[in-house]
């Protein structure tokens, strides 16, 4: 493992955020794992003043740092990287992953026997089960309801579960999670980077669906195991500014994907329904820190 160079088959993307532990724990596994040293990785600290960037630069030598004075949001902290960067491969990860033996040259055989444009692996939580979030399918507001309703989640099938993508065990499939996305340099040159116009959540969704729409396949590949500690970073109840940004990121997804094709009342319905699960979420948060407290 190693800084960025024109020899590396891989550059590796971290931005983080007040998350040392799980960022050493992150580095660490990828340093012992990183497909015959043919990886470079870059950390983009996002202004955490905690002493995470520190850590990097203290123990993570050959790892390049960029520690920005403000918090740019998840899309334009990686899009740094990713232009710094000039191997074929990108592989955005969340510092809250740990990367398994033979998991990134799994999934570099992936991309180099499909033409794909984007590759997921199997994401398991700590304690060894699935972590749905892994695969999706391009909402709707009928899966969406299903999802967030929770009458949806327990179903294999129907539009109402089509949110997780249910049908799909293995191969292309709408989208995959931003926590372990493997991307084609060559794709992203074509498509274009993230859309930093969403702040955090919502813009691995929206580039999966920019690839689709370039006619790139995304692929799920479920014999490759990562761990994800779910909400590491932005901890078991979001914040007021991390539950704004992931409800500012459904609306935004759908206006900028759905909107011009459906009827402007329709669309206020849309929004308004956004609106009122923002209301929910917030009520719900605020009783829960009490309960905590």
């Amino acid at each position: 493992m190693g800084e960025s160079n024109n020899s590396s088959k891989l550059d590796v993307v971290v931005v983080s955020y007040r998350c040392e532990g799980m960022l050493r724990d992150c580095l660490d596994s990828v340093r012992h794992h990183s497909a015959n040293g043919e990886v470079s990785v870059h950390v983009v600290d996002n202004a955490s003043r905690d002493g995470t960037a520190e850590m990097v630069a203290r123990e993570f030598p050959e790892v390049r740092l960029t520690a920005s004075e403000r918090n740019l949001g998840f899309g334009a902290a990686n899009n740094i990287a990713i232009r710094a960067g000039s191997a074929p491969y990108v592989l955005c990860l969340n510092p809250d992953t740990r990367v398994t033996e033979g998991a990134l040259e799994r999934m570099l055989e992936v991309m180099e026997r499909r033409e794909v444009g984007i590759c997921g692996p199997r994401l398991e939580l700590e304690d060894g089960s699935f972590d749905h979030a892994a695969k999706r399918s391009f909402p709707t507001p009928l899966s969406a309801l299903g999802h967030f309703t929770g009458i949806g989640r327990n179903r294999d099938s129907g539009a109402l579960a089509a949110y997780r993508a249910p049908e799909v065990e293995a191969g292309p499939v709408d989208a995959v999670n931003g926590a372990f996305m493997l991307i084609r340099r060559s794709a992203l040159d074509g498509v274009g980077l993230f859309d930093e116009g969403y702040w955090m959540y919502m813009e691995d969704l929206d580039l999966c669906y920019e690839f689709a729409q370039a006619g790139w396949v995304t692929w799920y590949e479920p014999s490759v195991k990562v761990i994800h500690v779910k909400a590491g970073t932005s901890g078991p109840v979001r914040s007021l500014r991390l539950n704004y940004a992931f409800h500012y990121g459904m609306f935004r997804f759908y206006r900028k994907h759905y909107a011009a094709q459906r009827a402007k009342p329709f669309n206020a319905l849309v929004y308004c329904g956004i609106a009122l699960k923002l209301m929910i979420s917030v009520l719900r948060n605020a009783v829960r820190r009490r309960a905590n407290a």
